[in-house]
């Protein structure tokens, strides 16, 4: 790694740059750790100057929300050909959009909490109280309220009573144009990383319990708000159930290098996928570099591994 040189991509203008950038000091730090030399490059508009006249070996795409997790970075990165640790851009668009993902979820036989879309002109057109009483029809209550794009849970609630559905969807509005309603699942809270192109692989299950209940904003970057067993307390049989869905959750959206799948299993052992993350955090509150330490490797390590990847398919 030390005659190679890594551009770590963080930071961007959306609503998650500062997770962003903690991911990517901290990525730059366990890279330069096994000797990678590394230059943490911000998203703005000096990065393709700087990827013309000052080419890196290898990007690393550290950027969580907006244009570094919808394929638009990704895009520009094909465009002027340098090879990048991460998933390509169309993949990185299907992953992104949570109803078009959930879609090829159920398609695949995969179990997820039935969902409705609603785009925000639709509670004006059609009027917000009719709407929401139509939503809680379908997917009774509590429910699971979030935008249909992003991440870091933002805007993302559970929503417990009908007196509480508007204010709800006004702030899950604020982050996107439209919402996703899901049917509440409960259950334990599991996430798994899958690392590797060739042949990509499982990371030990990380288990999710917040003091407060729900997994939001506050809970995923707040030290000591959330404490994580890895592996996850469950018994052996349903981890490989969710390591398996996790692979074919991979597999299926034809993501690379690395991927992160959220779920929820259910007293009944059932696996839900959620979600996945084609750009999954790295901070000291993630769950991807738990799952590295879990599995006794270094993360460094595992994202040189990846670079050399990167650099072959070129």
């Amino acid at each position: 790694m030390g005659e190679r040189t890594v551009a770590v991509l963080a930071g961007g203008l959306s609503h998650e740059r500062e997770v962003s950038l903690r991911s990517g000091r901290r990525l730059a730090a366990a890279l330069r750790d096994v000797g990678a030399q590394v230059a943490e490059w911000d998203a703005d508009g000096s990065l393709l100057e700087r990827l013309r006249t000052d080419p890196p070996d290898a990007v690393v795409v550290a950027l969580h929300g907006g244009d570094g997790e919808n394929g638009a970075v990704q895009s520009v990165l094909e465009m002027l050909d340098v090879p990048f640790v991460g998933s390509g851009s169309s993949a990185c668009r299907l992953a992104w959009d949570k109803p078009s993902a959930k879609a090829r979820f159920a398609r695949a036989g995969l179990t997820t909490p039935d969902w409705v879309v609603l785009p925000h002109a639709t509670f004006r057109e059609l009027g917000a109280r009719a709407v929401l009483d139509a939503m809680v029809s379908r997917l009774g209550l509590p429910m699971m309220i979030k935008p249909d794009q992003g991440g870091s849970a933002l805007g993302a609630q559970v929503v417990r009573n009908v007196e509480d559905l508007p204010a709800a969807m006004v702030d899950c509005l604020a982050y996107g144009t439209a919402v996703l309603a899901e049917r509440f699942v409960s259950g334990v809270e599991v996430a798994v990383a899958v690392v590797g192109d060739a042949e990509p692989r499982a990371l030990p299950v990380v288990e999710v319990v917040v003091k407060s209940g729900v997994y939001d904003f506050t809970a995923r970057y707040t030290p000591g708000a959330t404490s994580f067993p890895c592996p996850a307390r469950l018994p052996a049989q349903v981890l490989r159930g969710v390591e398996q869905a996790a692979l074919q959750v991979h597999q299926l959206l034809g993501l690379r290098d690395v991927s992160r799948t959220d779920a929820i299993v259910a007293e009944d052992g059932t696996v839900y996928v959620m979600e996945v993350d084609a750009c999954p955090g790295l901070t000291d509150t993630s769950l991807l570099p738990l799952a590295v330490a879990a599995a006794g490797e270094h993360l460094g390590e595992v994202f040189s591994a990846l670079v050399d990847e990167a650099i072959r398919r070129r």
